[in-house]
């Protein structure tokens, strides 16, 4: 709550922009990997759209052309006056650096307490998916845990994690598959499996 919340900012804006600049630097030393490349060669196949809550640019790195980043972007700020000044930003973000309107800019993240802008555009994926594959998340942070409750009834689900929770969504899930591992190696063997299915 100290660095990722509107009250946390209004007490102390220079301890969220230090978190957020370490963030930064960090994922732009990383690289995607073999699970990112996966979702890109699934492309071939199939048409995909990527829902994320994740705020780094792995999966446009990786090649992914359809990204949907429920919770922002970290590689982007915006105006505290006007969100929708949005800016592209890979360096560090100071007390001192304004929008166009002369104020404060801020991580474009949504932040606890924050609406989540696009979560209907999500929605809207979700609800029109032919097969879904959850990926590394525990299913506990909302709104994004509920998109599975609007994805159709019997569509295959594939749920990747390394310790995977149980979810009252899936028992009524007949095309249910749970991989106990992390994303680089379930996502690969999910890729292959679609790709060698009719």
């Amino acid at each position: 709550m100290e660095v990722a919340s509107p009250e946390g900012w209004k007490r102390n804006k220079w301890l969220v922009l230090e978190f957020y600049n370490k963030r930064r630097r960090n994922l732009l030393e990383a690289e995607p990997n073999r699970a990112h490349l996966a979702l890109v060669d699934l492309e071939k196949k199939y048409q995909v759209c990527i829902i994320t809550q994740n705020v780094d640019d792995l999966h446009e790195r990786a090649g992914s052309n359809r990204v949907i980043h429920l919770h922002g972007e970290l590689l982007k700020v915006r105006s505290t006056a006007d969100p929708h000044l949005v800016y592209d930003w890979n360096s560090d973000l100071n007390l001192g650096d304004t929008c166009e309107k002369g104020s404060q800019l801020r991580p474009h993240v949504v932040w606890f307490g924050e609406e989540v802008p696009m979560m209907e555009l999500a929605g809207t994926e979700t609800r029109t998916a032919d097969i879904l594959i959850i990926v590394g998340t525990s299913l506990q942070v909302y709104p994004a845990a509920g998109l599975i409750s609007i994805a159709a009834p019997n569509i295959p689900v594939f749920y990747i994690d390394p310790a995977p929770k149980s979810s009252s969504e899936f028992v009524s899930r007949r095309q249910l598959v749970v991989l106990n591992e992390n994303a680089s190696t379930g996502v690969v063997k999910v890729v292959e499996q679609l790709f060698h299915s009719e």
